[in-house]
């Protein structure tokens, strides 16, 4: 084959959005790049038991000098171009795609701390990827650069139309009556305080629906919601799961204050779910007019569910526009956008 492209991932033990993204391009990447050779490089640290195809010492992924990072990359990676999905991952010796999905590391003291090496590795790479167009403008800005590709994430066809959970997998999971879903994360942009003070205004004028959060434990999300009235925290859900769990939603509440994408609002849209998202980061641009966006505080994200609730926003109307909106976001069309970027890259490399 004339080319040789490798797609660079780290093994996670709890797959979230981006995981889903780096799965998604990378199943379809020999089908959409059929002129070259796709091959996966999984790295795993010295003693993880997730499935993997290089082992590194963890100060090779953070702390390494530039060399060092640089040699790891030789070793790594064969020859051709590199889409790195990750930027804690050593860089190629080639020419090489990198895959940001958004800054929370600069902004957010409990996202983890920022990538050292990141502004000169990206400086470096050949095209740098995010995953909306205020996440692409964003990463620019904070790493000082030209430009960067923006490609929109898709949506699970498992969730296009997808039936409610059935009454025993439903109640399996705490869940007796009617309500809202709020899924993802607690981390601080999250924005679980706004939600949690929002849902006492909700549950005092529509007192016939619980709060469902769904997510990996977290401490914080316990201590916010378990003194709330009914609030049913369901944990991380089986994959199986997730499209009945959204599609049986009366509404679908993303308060988040930064996004890179928002896949949680897309899916609810997909299912035909009402969204009441907050009116910041990447948001809009995902939802358009298909959801109720509102100010990401308890006075907004509280009328909005209410509005919704009590079908006094237009919940039918957006809920068409959100079916239809939803049909444009898929992964097929994302992984070709993909393939453009990397012809770009091989025609120049």
């Amino acid at each position: 084959m004339a080319y040789r492209l490798t797609i660079a991932t780290l093994a996670s033990a709890a797959p979230m959005g981006a995981q889903v993204y780096e799965e998604e391009i990378a199943r379809r990447a020999p089908a959409v790049l059929p002129e070259a050779e796709v091959r996966r490089t999984v790295v795993r640290s010295l003693r993880s038991d997730l499935p993997g195809t290089v082992r590194l010492p963890a100060r090779v992924l953070g702390d390494a000098p530039a060399a060092v990072r640089r040699a790891t990359g030789r070793l790594i990676y064969p020859r051709g171009l590199v889409h790195r999905m990750g930027l804690s991952l050593p860089p190629a010796p080639g020419p090489e795609v990198i895959t940001i999905h958004d800054t929370v590391a600069w902004r957010f003291p409990d996202e983890g701390r920022p990538e050292p090496h990141a502004a000169r590795e990206a400086r470096r790479a050949a095209a740098v990827v995010s995953v909306s167009r205020f996440s692409a403008d964003d990463v620019a800005e904070r790493l000082g650069l030209d430009h960067v590709d923006a490609v929109h994430n898709g949506v699970d066809a498992r969730f296009v139309n997808a039936e409610p959970l059935p009454v025993a997998e439903r109640r399996a999971l705490g869940i007796e009556r009617p309500y809202v879903l709020h899924a993802g994360g607690s981390s601080l942009r999250k924005n679980l305080d706004g939600l949690a003070e929002a849902w006492a205004l909700v549950h005092d004028a529509v007192g016939d629906v619980d709060l469902v959060l769904s997510g990996p434990p977290s401490a914080r999300r316990d201590a916010l919601f378990g003194p709330l009235p009914r609030t049913v925290r369901v944990g991380r859900v089986p994959s199986a799961q997730v499209p009945g769990l959204v599609a049986g939603a009366r509404a679908v509440v993303v308060p988040s204050l930064y996004e890179g994408f928002g896949l949680p609002a897309l899916e609810a849209m997909a299912c035909g779910v009402p969204v009441v998202a907050a009116d910041r980061s990447s948001l809009p641009e995902v939802c358009g007019d298909a959801a109720l966006l509102v100010e990401p505080d308890a006075d907004g994200l509280g009328a909005g569910l209410v509005a919704v609730l009590r079908d006094e926003a237009p919940v039918a109307a957006m809920v068409r526009r959100g079916r239809e909106r939803a049909a444009r976001f898929t992964w097929e069309a994302s992984a070709d956008a993909h393939a453009r970027i990397w012809r770009r890259v091989l025609a120049t490399g």
